[in-house]
């Protein structure tokens, strides 16, 4: 073969090749379409994980640490657990520090994506009703101080088990208050919920019910209150380990009204008990009803936490994925 036959060749070759990638540059970016039925999940840490209510605190910067370093999206602050006093009114001093929370969690590529409270509703007085709506609404304030667009709500229980221990040997359950009924349990736990909802609506803050010890220990009471409060600013908590019988179908009744769930593990036996969780089946519960949103864990373990919460975050990564 010539030369000027060679150059020829080679010319063509690098002008087709140019060719090709200006048509790759200018072409339109391919767009990747969802497996229908399927929406996202994020993975989020629960403070509590690292801090089971003893003398010494943890505190919430360092588990936003840890959950950046394990690679979740989100952390789930308990109100309990923060720096602030719980029942005083917010001071301008205490919206600096959630100011503080708030950027730390940014600077870690996090949200908080809950606020976990706690109230009570079931009060025959109407005084201390008033008391944990005026309460529920600062929380609502400090989620929105927080950019968290979500609380934790209890229906909150009669009190007439001498302490919590007494409760889980119970089962978690408890008889009524001498004199009343459940029925006005009921009323009084609607009533506060309602009252809470223009406050949640204004910060744009989502209640979430939890199926927690009290009135929606169950699925039936859950529902009754969730079916009885018609608004976009209330919806259910599901967290997987307060159904201590039969839990799938109790789980699979309140899928449809779930908005955020708690997902409990035990490495080292539960406090209380212990739950085997299958969260494969959970993850089909939830993929169900197209469950969109954060599953936060709440390890309740006696295990090392620094151990035991990158191992259940492995273990929901392959259950949700």
């Amino acid at each position: 073969m010539t030369s000027t036959r060679r150059d020829f060749l080679k010319t063509a070759a690098l002008t087709s090749v140019a060719a090709a990638c200006a048509s790759v540059t200018n072409a339109a970016p391919a767009v990747v379409t969802p497996a229908p039925g399927r929406k996202r999940l994020k993975l989020a840490i629960a403070t509590y994980s690292y801090w089971h209510f003893t003398d010494t605190k943890v505190s919430i910067e360092s588990v936003m640490d840890k959950a950046a370093e394990i690679g979740v999206e989100g952390v789930d602050i308990l109100h309990r657990q923060m720096d602030l006093p719980e029942l005083a009114p917010l001071t301008a001093e205490h919206r600096a520090s959630l100011r503080k929370l708030k950027r730390h969690a940014f600077r870690n590529g996090l949200e908080i994506c809950c606020l976990s409270t706690h109230q009570n509703f079931v009060k025959p007085q109407p005084d201390d009703l008033a008391k944990n709506v005026e309460h529920t609404k600062k929380c609502i304030e400090i989620a929105h101080e927080l950019g968290c667009p979500c609380i934790r709500i209890n229906t909150g229980r009669w009190g007439t088990s001498k302490d919590f221990d007494e409760l889980m040997k119970n089962r978690g359950i408890e008889p009524v208050l001498p004199g009343h009924t459940e029925e006005e349990g009921f009323k009084w736990c609607i009533e506060g919920i309602t009252q809470c909802l223009p406050k949640a609506e204004e910060c744009g803050v989502m209640l979430a019910l939890e199926n927690h010890w009290g009135l929606a220990r169950t699925p039936e009471g859950l529902l009754r209150i969730l079916d009885r409060i018609q608004s976009p600013w209330l919806g259910g908590l599901m967290d997987t380990g307060n159904f201590l019988e039969e839990p799938y179908a109790k789980l699979r009744a309140i899928a449809p009204k779930t908005v955020y769930v708690q997902a409990k593990t035990y490495q080292g036996g539960g406090k209380w008990y212990t739950l085997e969780l299958d969260y494969q089946r959970i993850a089909a519960i939830l993929r169900e009803v197209n469950y969109t949103g954060y599953v936060a864990l709440e390890f309740e373990g006696n295990a090392n936490p620094d151990r035991a919460v990158p191992e259940s975050i492995r273990m929901l990564r392959e259950a949700f994925a």
